[in-house]
């Protein structure tokens, strides 16, 4: 079993910065692919970024890429979020999976946290 809990959403202008958290607690975080995922309402679950906890080899979505960064640090998941566009706006969760791979699809994860809200304002 993997716990996750997410912090760091809130409230921020077009162009402003938010750096979510994901602690993360359970098991051996070594041997976990980590991810960032986003949604809003009637929509599904999109990919943003993902990363392997030991590795380092990190993936992004488009809308990412240029803007965002995802590293680990002790037993805690990050996502830098610069350049902030009014369409960052939705619930950010963190994910885990016992993979050798960094995966994109949220059906690949075993372990969610709860979520925090982004909104960035025009």
């Amino acid at each position: 079993q993997v716990q996750l809990i997410e912090s760091g959403g809130g409230l921020v202008q077009a162009g402003g910065s938010l750096r979510l958290s994901c602690a993360a607690s359970g098991r051996t975080l070594s041997n976990l692919v980590m991810g960032w995922f986003r949604q809003t309402p009637g929509k599904e679950r999109e990919f943003v970024a993902a990363i392997s906890w030991s590795g380092g080899n990190s993936v992004y979505a488009d809308s990412a890429k240029g803007r965002f960064t995802v590293f680990n640090a002790v037993n805690t998941l990050y996502l830098q979020m610069n350049s902030l566009k009014p369409e960052d706006t939705a619930v950010y969760y963190c994910a885990a999976d016992a993979s050798a791979e960094v995966r994109k699809h949220a059906w690949e994860y075993d372990y969610w946290g709860q979520g925090t809200q982004v909104t960035v304002s025009s």
